[in-house]
């Protein structure tokens, strides 16, 4: 099977278990640096699979975002509210159009590597919260690469209507080591356990019947 995608990686599990799945496809992944307070901590795990699988890894400077945007996750660890996804104050987390700023330069990436396409990881317990994770969102992100580049660069969101657990599932299928990627938004050195992608990421591994210490 050819290698003709770039997949937006950011060492989370979500992004680590499309890596694994579609490594085959893969000749290439980008980790973006906005400044976000777990960005170093997720920045190494992309790194660490990414020499694992024996795939070529950049990373992008995208600070700006966090002089100029907003977003709890961009104001340290403490700004960052507990709770699950289904709280109101989780609003605070959203990276206003984070997904959409990266793809369009993962787009120009991947036309420049010589490469077919852009691959996400967004899922479906995305939705609620982000809007730029949502499948119009997708969708009209995809016609405008497709439309915006010369060779039609196509984006490949697989897990877009796929719970965060079965993709746990998946990765377990595929033998992911789950030690090896971060998903706390406070950014410390271990998981929180207290921040809604700690505990969305510690039911997605318990559902998958998946043991890691964090």
């Amino acid at each position: 099977m050819e290698k003709d995608c770039l997949i937006v990686l950011s060492g989370g599990m979500d992004s680590v278990t499309l890596l694994h799945d579609y490594r085959d496809r893969i000749a290439a992944a980008v980790t973006f640096q906005y400044g976000s307070n777990h960005n170093a901590m997720e920045a190494r795990c992309a790194r660490l699979n990414c020499e694992k699988l024996g795939i070529e890894w950049h990373e992008l400077d995208l600070s700006f975002m966090s002089t100029h945007f907003h977003s709890s996750l961009l104001d340290g660890a403490d700004a960052v509210p507990e709770g699950s996804y289904e709280d109101s104050n989780m609003r605070s987390t959203v990276v206003p159009f984070r997904n959409g700023i990266m793809l369009a330069a993962a787009a120009g990436m991947a036309e420049s590597l010589g490469l077919k396409a852009v691959m996400l990881a967004n899922h479906s317990g995305d939705h609620d919260i982000y809007p730029d994770c949502r499948p119009e969102f997708v969708e009209a992100m995809g016609r405008a690469i497709s439309a915006g580049t010369y060779d039609n660069i196509e984006l490949i969101a697989p897990y877009t209507n796929v719970s965060k657990a079965d993709i746990a599932r998946r990765g377990k299928e595929l033998g992911v080591d789950y030690s090896l990627t971060y998903s706390c938004y406070k950014g410390g050195e271990k998981h929180c356990g207290k921040c809604a992608t700690c505990i969305e990421r510690a039911e997605a591994l318990a559902a998958a019947g998946i043991e890691i210490e964090e």
